[in-house]
């Protein structure tokens, strides 16, 4: 069987030709959608939206050839670790189209059926970790296979308030967008933080939100078996009863779309409210106004059985100091945008476990290592007070002179100021390090 020539046809309702990719539907752009799935018709049935709003017969075009193949190349693309089977994504890719012949006809049988997913922990802040579930490269790939299918599907209702894991949006674009509502007065802010959100949505309401669009039985029954897919950590092996497995490649979507209803009521409403996946602020006018505002939040959030950590839940004017509010990694306050204090301190155990001075490799190869990283997180923070890139430019260069003095076998950890003599600040420029501070000087310049 050739993966890289078959393709079934597939029906759907009978529309214009009209729809073209990359044409503009309902004021969206749709030229990120997979071509294999999201042909002309499709595209048209999508702009015009199809009887009843409900999509029929979809199933055939998740295990359509052409869809597998690309759901595959994006799998290993991604990389990442084998699942409870140990298969490597090197491993498949050896026998490929052997592998998604077998998911074809499995799919297309009724026979599938995903395998437990291998649990896995990762350090979350101090004395936290968070819960990730790898599932088996095949079940990545049929996954993302329903990805390509579904998401247009899902995208077409979402609303602009809601940027997490969504095609052409992001962390910058949300914060773009509480900076405009701040600077234009909306400064009271709920600042709401929904309690283990991923681990407990109730599936019974989850499935009905999404059978409110998709109508096609198979499908559906193939994103139950997903979210009932059993979990492995050691020797237990248990079935979840809620939840979307954080690490499964249809759980932002799944996620999305459960908290799309409170997306609607909100704007309803009248609330400005800028929604990252679970992570989202509500901007309003006066202190009444957001107190309500908080309500609404918390209606919604009991009539859908999930809850608020009242913990970390408050409402205040982020004008005055002491009240100001962490969103997508920044912290907010009294007109400042400051880089939130869990940030440095995660990439600050990356540049330790990069630097550390039992490392035997040359400069040249460490710096190559950083460099990446360092740059991405300027990306990210750019915007925050400069001073912390001063701190952090300082910190990364004091554990690469630590090294280089283990390196040489001299004792000591390489903090005193013959070692900024020695490796002067310029050293470390010439051999390509990169500087935040530099980096923020460049940017501030006039042009």
């Amino acid at each position: 069987m050739n993966f890289t020539s078959k393709q079934s046809e597939s029906e759907v309702p009978a529309v214009p030709k009209m729809a073209k990719q990359g044409a503009q539907a309902h004021g969206r752009d749709w030229s990120w959608v997979e071509a294999c799935v999201w042909n002309e018709r499709m595209l048209a049935a999508l702009d015009n939206g199809v009887q009843g709003g409900k999509w029929f017969s979809l199933i055939d075009k998740v295990y359509r050839p052409a869809v597998l193949l690309a759901a595959w190349r994006k799998v290993a693309a991604n990389a990442g670790a084998a699942g409870v089977d140990r298969q490597s994504v090197e491993q498949f890719a050896a026998r490929a189209e052997i592998y998604l012949g077998e998911l074809e006809a499995a799919l297309k049988g009724g026979s599938y059926e995903p395998l437990a997913v291998l649990r896995v922990e990762i350090p979350k802040g101090p004395g936290k970790v968070r819960p990730l579930r790898i599932p088996a490269v095949k079940d990545r790939i049929v996954q993302t296979a329903l990805k390509l299918v579904m998401e247009p599907i899902f995208e077409r209702e979402f609303l602009d308030t809601s940027y997490g894991f969504r095609p052409r949006r992001g962390c910058k674009d949300a914060l773009r967008e509480v900076d405009r509502l701040l600077k234009a007065g909306y400064t009271h802010v709920v600042d709401a933080d929904l309690q283990s959100y991923f681990d407990t949505i109730p599936h019974a309401q989850l499935m009905r939100r999404v059978g409110e669009l998709v109508s096609d039985g198979r499908l559906l029954s193939l994103i139950g078996a997903f979210l009932r897919q059993d979990i492995v950590k050691g020797v237990q092996r248990w079935t979840p009863t809620g939840g979307t497995p954080q690490g499964a490649v249809i759980s932002p979507l799944l996620a999305n779309s459960y908290l799309h209803p409170l997306d609607c009521r909100m704007r309803e409403r009248g609330y400005r409210m800028v929604r990252y996946a679970d992570d989202f602020v509500v901007l309003c006018q006066t202190a009444d106004e957001a107190r309500a505002g908080l309500a609404e939040v918390q209606a919604w959030v009991q009539a859908n059985a999930l809850s608020l950590n009242l913990n970390k839940t408050h409402v205040g004017d982020c004008r005055e100091k002491g009240r100001g509010f962490d969103f997508l990694g920044y912290h907010f306050e009294a007109g400042q945008r400051w880089v939130r204090r869990k940030s440095p301190t995660a990439i600050r155990d990356r540049i330790r476990a990069t630097t550390g001075r039992t490392r035997g490799d040359s400069l040249a190869r460490i710096i190559a290592e950083l460099n990446p990283m360092l740059k991405g997180w300027y990306g990210y923070f750019k915007h925050a007070h400069p001073w912390t890139f001063d701190g952090m430019d300082g910190f990364v260069r004091r554990r690469l002179r630590s090294l280089l003095r283990k390196q040489q076998k001299r004792p000591g950890i390489g903090h005193n100021l013959a070692d900024h003599h020695r490796w002067p600040n310029a050293f470390f420029a010439e051999a390509g390090l990169f500087t935040m501070t530099e980096a923020y000087a460049r940017a501030s310049r006039p042009r």
